[in-house]
């Protein structure tokens, strides 16, 4: 039995953050906290518009669960009691980390997972005009993985202009849904030859079928068109990686699970992220370990991170402390 928490926060972005839905320059999160009267668990989420979220709409959701979480609701009832989002997300990692701390365990010895070790993450210059994307290449050019976000028009140009001026980094694109099926086979071999190694999310999630059987020079990931398990199915003969996010699977405990059963139907495997804090990335940490590409970059593109957030050395991030989560 437990005694719920939630707050709504807004941490201001770098600059602006910018992909081919629009524009912000804040990122609005929401922090639960779970207590027994002697240990607090804590989870970070993001309410994401387009999953026709709003933090209004996910703070009631939990709120909801108040008194069910007082009579000993738990985070394997909790699976069934709220559908993969948001929400979930954050009571979902709130239980681990109260689970660990009342275990004296670490989040990953309860999960049976190997000790978590650094891993290079992408880091994502977003979408600008050609001109302005090759100085923020040329920024973060000794970043090991730049994510560039796309759009369509101009994409080969900005493209072009960050491998000019990031010359030794691997590169991976991001439509974010804003590619036609057409687009898609004009631009795929010409990144290719660009030294692009993925293409994330080009067509939208409920127009994808285009990418059905046809030649993919550069592969590609499904990202909205991938939240849990259930989508595993609709993804085979059209995408060859998913990006595996805390926010769509509804928490570290769906996550686990879809990313086995991902490899096992033999897609490569992305862990994502939403644009948040350290909170939001210690659990996707844990995801991340051994796989494709590693995209938790979300304190790096803040003004400020939480106190006691995660160590970054340039991309590499170092697993949560204690104190922060886990």
């Amino acid at each position: 039995m437990v005694e719920l928490s939630v707050a709504r926060e807004s941490w201001p972005i770098r600059g602006a953050f910018t992909i081919s839905r629009g524009s912000r320059t804040t990122a609005e999160v929401v922090v639960v906290g779970l207590s027994d009267g002697t240990h607090t668990g804590r989870g970070e989420c993001v309410p994401y518009p387009r999953y026709d979220e709003t933090v209004d709409g996910v703070i009631q959701e939990i709120e909801g669960l108040r008194d069910a979480l007082a009579q000993g609701l738990d985070r394997h009832a909790l699976q069934d009691r709220l559908p993969a989002g948001a929400a979930r997300n954050a009571l979902d990692c709130a239980f681990w980390d109260l689970e660990a701390k009342q275990a004296g365990k670490r989040v990953w010895e309860l999960a049976g997972l190997s000790e978590p070790q650094p891993v290079p993450t992408a880091y994502t210059l977003s979408l600008d005009t050609p001109a302005r994307m090759a100085v923020s290449a040329k920024d973060n050019a000794e970043r090991p993985l730049l994510k560039l976000k796309l759009s369509g028009p101009d994409d080969l140009d900005r493209v072009a202009a960050v491998r000019s001026n990031a010359p030794d980094a691997r590169l991976i694109v991001d439509a974010n849904e804003g590619w036609t099926a057409d687009q898609y086979r004009n631009l795929a071999e010409e990144l290719r030859d660009l030294g692009v190694d993925m293409i994330e999310q080009p067509l939208p999630a409920a127009d994808d079928e285009g990418l059905a059987g046809i030649v993919r020079p550069v592969p590609v990931c499904a990202d909205e068109s991938c939240h849990d398990r259930a989508s595993l199915d609709a993804l085979a003969g059209k995408y060859d990686m998913v990006n595996i996010k805390l926010d769509k699977t509804g928490g570290l405990t769906e996550a686990l699970a879809l990313k086995a059963e991902a490899e096992a139907a033999g897609f490569a495997v992305m862990v994502g992220c939403m644009l948040a804090t350290s909170l939001a990335m210690a659990p996707a940490v844990l995801l991340g370990q051994e796989v494709e590409i590693v995209d938790l970059d979300g304190p790096l593109l803040l003004a400020k991170d939480r106190d006691g957030g995660l160590t970054f050395e340039g991309s590499f991030i170092h697993p949560p402390s204690a104190g922060l989560w886990g």
